[in-house]
């Protein structure tokens, strides 16, 4: 049933089912057909896993040759989908038949995971080679595709290629009758669980002659094509914005340059060394400002002549170094929460930066830096950066100011002051200290305060609380509030996130 380049696991497989087709004349076993059952799943895994490779080919080519050479790569991609085509019509047709003698036999068993019928002896012999005759079809098909696959190939492939895709009918053995491929797979005494098992074979011999087509297809794009008329010069620099004292690094060579070619580069008229059919331009960065320059290369043609390319003007930019560093959200650092600020240094990526503080603690987070501060005044931040391999500059240094977190307002009933309903005092149950109009997420909670609730009329009722939460005294007094009375919080100290006690302004709410 097979030919060809075949792996060592394929040849042990193939022969395997043969000693297995030769034991189907004995008996008949449960454990025989246990056994064609672990070669066809072990046929399925491998058929999957070269699918999975066709898939990765199919795809690598996609990304690079059909994008880089899409006029010379797509007449190739377009013969490698017809292969892939012929082979899955092939492989849908065999499926077919293997879905027939499942129907024919009653599917799948699920406690088994295997076919109900499989001991059936009369199934594939009727569909497939007396009655219906399904196997001769199969064979034709499978001589088809193979003939097609190969004329799919160029003539230096076509005639060193064996596809594993044959129908030969099996060697002469004295005293037995000649058996046709179709007899000898499909005929008389063929359990149904072995022609399943033949079926799943033939599948992977499919994919096998896919992927083998298909490599050689779409390697023709490597195959060597030089023509110098449609050489473009090309020069390419990592960067165009550098440093004093960085070098400035750039690559001048030809597209579809060969690593046998040995052209002649020049720079402003000055040679610079080729590797591989490439030259690579060291450019001055001993001064500031803008630099232009142009590259040429000579190559020798065929006829023994020289033909020169230009590069179109190229430019970069040497600068001072020079480092930024900004708060993300204000102009002062807090003591107590932790303030993002960002750092950059324009030519300097950020893993060669160096950023410390002189007081305080500075620390990556995210795509910036977390700076932690714990007591009032300044702080500078410094950055230096590695401009080339082995040397430090320093950049720069900002100066911030550090504060103290202001002062949040004390709250009861969401108001700090002024006139609300006493069925509005009479529903609340704590004292809060909010903080507005502030960037950062600074929580400040209240730890004592003094209530004094005064009716009209009557001596004021004076509280103390040792938390934010009012007393069961204070709610008593409290549910006797009436529109005229007055409630007053005051001696209100709250701890906000830098540990310090604040002294609140009072909260005086008239009744209504």
């Amino acid at each position: 049933m097979a030919g060809g380049k075949q792996t060592p696991r394929q040849r042990m497989m193939g022969i395997l089912y043969l000693v297995l087709l030769g034991l189907i004349a004995l008996d008949v076993p449960d454990s025989l057909l246990d056994a064609f059952k672990n070669i066809s799943d072990s046929l399925t895994a491998s058929k999957s896993n070269v699918e999975t490779g066709i898939n990765n080919t199919f795809s690598s080519f996609e990304k690079t040759k059909l994008k880089e050479q899409p006029d010379r790569a797509k007449p190739i991609y377009e013969r490698a989908e017809k292969a892939k085509k012929l082979a899955d019509d092939l492989n849908t047709y065999v499926e077919s038949l293997k879905k027939m003698l499942s129907d024919e036999t009653g599917g799948i068993d699920e406690a088994t995971n295997d076919y109900k019928g499989r001991e059936n002896l009369d199934v594939s012999v009727d569909l497939m080679v007396n009655r219906k005759r399904n196997a001769y079809e199969l064979s034709k098909r499978i001589n088809e595709t193979r003939e097609e696959l190969l004329a799919l190939l160029n003539a230096k492939d076509r005639a060193t290629v064996k596809l594993p895709l044959v129908t030969l009918p099996p060697p002469h053995r004295t005293g037995f009758q000649d058996k046709s491929w179709e007899q000898a797979n499909f005929g008389e005494g063929m359990p149904m669980g072995a022609a399943m098992t033949g079926l799943t074979k033939i599948q992977s011999d499919i994919k096998n002659a896919e992927n083998e087509v298909v490599k050689k297809i779409l390697g023709e794009v490597d195959v060597a094509v030089v023509n110098l008329d449609q050489f473009s010069a090309v020069a390419v620099a990592p960067t165009s914005y550098v440093l004093v004292g960085q070098p400035y690094t750039a690559e001048v060579f030809l597209t579809a340059s060969d690593s046998k070619s040995s052209p002649t580069i020049t720079v402003d008229g000055s040679k610079v060394p080729t590797e591989a059919g490439r030259g690579k331009y060291t450019g001055s960065t001993g001064s500031e400002g803008v630099h232009t320059w142009i590259g040429t290369i000579s190559v020798k043609q065929n006829d023994g002549s020289m033909k020169t390319y230009t590069t179109a003007p190229q430019t970069y930019t040497v600068a001072r170094p020079s480092a930024v560093v900004s708060p993300d959200k204000m102009n002062v650092l807090y003591i107590g929460v932790p303030n993002p600020v960002s750092v950059s240094a324009p030519g300097i990526a950020k893993k060669d930066l160096k950023v410390g503080i002189s007081s305080g603690s500075i620390s990556p987070s995210g795509n910036g830096y977390t700076v932690t501060v714990s007591s009032p005044g300044t702080t500078t931040i410094n950055v230096s950066g590695e401009v080339s391999k082995g040397k430090v500059m320093a950049l720069g240094s900002t100066l911030f100011r550090v504060k103290r977190i202001p002062d949040p307002k004390a709250q009861f009933a969401g108001k700090s002051g002024g006139t609300t309903s006493a069925a509005n005092i009479k529903a609340q149950d704590a004292v809060f200290a909010k903080l507005e109009n502030f960037e950062f997420d600074a929580k400040f909670n209240v730890t004592r305060f003094t209530l004094l609730v005064i009716k009209p009329r009557q001596d004021p009722l004076v509280f103390s609380g040792s938390s934010n939460q009012l007393t069961s005294a204070m709610h008593t007094a409290m549910s006797s509030v009436t529109p005229g009375s007055t409630v007053v919080f005051k001696d209100i100290i709250a701890v906000g996130p830098d540990g310090t006690q604040r002294g609140l302004e009072n909260i005086v709410l008239f009744a209504n």
